[in-house]
C-alpha cells in the first residue's frame, strides 16, 4: 500500500521521485530539521543529492501542504510534517531541545487575545522559549 503522500503527489500531477521520498522520510525521522540537517540525512542514502535539491523539494512539498516550516530561534527554518503541525513549540535555551505540546496549553492566551483584542491566533506558529526541567535542575 502506498504512503498517503504518494497518493497526494500523484493526485496533483507530480511524480514520486526518490529525492522527494528521501526528503519526506528525513523530515519524518528528524521531526524539526533545517534544510542542512535534512540534506545530511538524505545524503546518507543518496550522496548525489545537493542542498539546492533539498530546498526545491521542501518548497514544493510545502506548497502541496505536506510539510510546514517554522522559525525556532536565529537559525534557518525547521521543517516538520504538516500532518503533525498542530502543536506549540517549547524551545529550551539551555540545551536547545524542542518539545511539541498540544495547542490547548495556550488556550488562556488565545481566549484573552480573542476577547480583549478581537485577534484570532495561529498557535501552530507559536514558539515559547525557556528552560526545560532537566536544565532547571542542573
Amino acid at each position: 500500500m502506498a504512503e498517503p503522500w504518494h497518493e497526494e503527489l500523484r493526485a496533483r500531477g507530480y511524480r514520486v521521485t526518490p529525492q522527494r521520498q528521501l526528503v519526506l522520510e528525513a523530515v519524518t525521522a528528524l521531526r524539526h530539521a533545517t534544510p542542512e540537517e535534512i540534506c545530511t540525512e538524505v545524503q546518507r542514502t543518496a550522496r548525489g543529492v545537493n542542498i539546492s535539491t533539498i530546498y526545491r523539494t521542501l518548497e514544493l512539498l510545502e506548497q502541496l501542504g505536506l510539510v510546514k516550516h517554522t522559525h525556532l530561534g536565529h537559525k534557518p527554518p525547521t521543517y516538520h510534517l504538516a500532518s503533525e503541525a498542530d502543536h506549540v513549540h517549547l524551545v529550551c535555551r539551555g540545551c536547545g531541545e524542542v518539545y511539541d505540546v498540544t495547542p490547548t496549553v495556550a488556550k488562556g492566551l488565545v481566549d484573552v487575545l480573542e476577547q480583549e483584542y478581537g485577534f484570532e491566533t495561529d498557535v501552530q506558529h507559536l514558539t515559547v522559549y525557556g528552560r526545560c526541567r532537566n536544565c532547571r535542575t542542573t
